[in-house]
C-alpha cells in the first residue's frame, strides 16, 4: 500500500491535535504535526512530506510568506502545500491558488471529510488510480536495482554504478511528482544531485550513500 506523508502545520494546539487525529484515522495518512511556520520550513526541509497541510492564518510567520520560503528551497520547492480556512469561498480559493498552493480546504475534524478532501490532490488517488499499482510495482523494482548498486560504490571504480544510480534516481524522481509522492520525487532528485557530484568529483561516495538510504528507507516506509 502507498502511503501519504503529510505535514500538517497549525498554531491551535487544539484544532491541529483534532486535525491529525482525523487523519490518522486513515491507514494512507502518515501525519508530522507543527506548531509553527519555522517549525514547518524545517521539518519539510529534513522531513520532505508527499503534501503540506497548512493554516491559512498563523501568528508567527504568516502562510504565504511560509510558502515562499518553501518554494525558494531546492529541497522543498516541488512540495504541493495545500491551505486551510475556517471558511473557504470561490474568492479565497482563487488568491491561495495564485500564490503557488495546489489549493485550498476547509478546516474540519471529520475523518472521513478530511481524508476525502486531501486525496484529491494525489493523482495516484484520482485520474491516475487505474496505474497505481504499476506504479508501486516500479518503485519495488527501481529499489532493488538501487540496493544493488550500493556495495559497488566502494569499488576502486564505481563510475559505472554511479551512473546506474543517476539514471534510476532522475527517472523516478518525475514519476513520484507525477504519482503525487512528492517526498519520493524529493529524495530521489537529492540522490541524482550526489551521484552528479560524486562523478564530477564534488562529492564524497559517503554522500551518495547517505542519499541512496534515505531514498531506500523512504520507500520501505510506502
Amino acid at each position: 500500500m502507498l502511503n501519504l506523508h503529510v505535514l500538517l502545520v497549525d498554531d491551535e494546539s487544539d484544532i491541529r491535535a483534532a486535525l491529525a487525529a482525523a487523519l490518522q484515522r486513515d491507514p494512507f495518512f502518515i501525519v508530522r504535526p507543527c506548531a509553527c511556520g519555522a517549525d514547518a520550513l524545517r521539518t519539510a526541509a529534513t522531513w520532505r512530506p508527499d503534501l503540506i497541510l497548512l493554516d491559512a492564518v498563523m501568528t508567527d510567520m504568516d502562510a504565504p510568506t511560509v510558502l515562499a520560503r518553501l518554494r525558494a528551497d531546492q529541497r522543498t520547492a516541488p512540495i504541493p502545500v495545500v491551505f486551510m480556512t475556517k471558511h473557504l469561498h470561490a474568492r479565497t480559493s482563487k488568491r491561495l491558488k495564485s500564490l503557488g498552493a495546489a489549493g485550498a480546504i476547509t478546516k474540519t475534524s471529520n475523518a472521513t471529510a478530511l481524508a476525502a478532501e486531501l486525496r484529491r490532490f494525489v493523482a495516484a488517488e484520482g485520474v491516475l488510480a487505474p496505474a497505481r499499482e504499476g506504479f508501486f510495482r516500479r518503485l519495488q523494482a527501481d529499489a532493488r536495482a538501487l540496493a544493488a548498486c550500493r556495495p559497488r560504490l566502494a569499488q576502486t571504480h564505481p563510475e559505472s554504478a554511479l551512473t546506474r544510480i543517476k539514471e534510476i534516481a532522475h527517472s523516478l524522481a518525475g514519476a513520484g511528482g507525477i504519482f503525487g509522492f512528492a517526498g519520493i520525487s524529493c529524495e530521489s532528485a537529492a540522490l541524482s544531485d550526489a551521484a552528479v557530484s560524486h562523478l564530477a568529483g564534488r562529492a564524497k561516495p559517503r554522500d551518495v550513500e547517505r542519499a541512496l538510504d534515505r531514498l531506500l528507507e523512504r520507500i520501505a516506509l510506502h
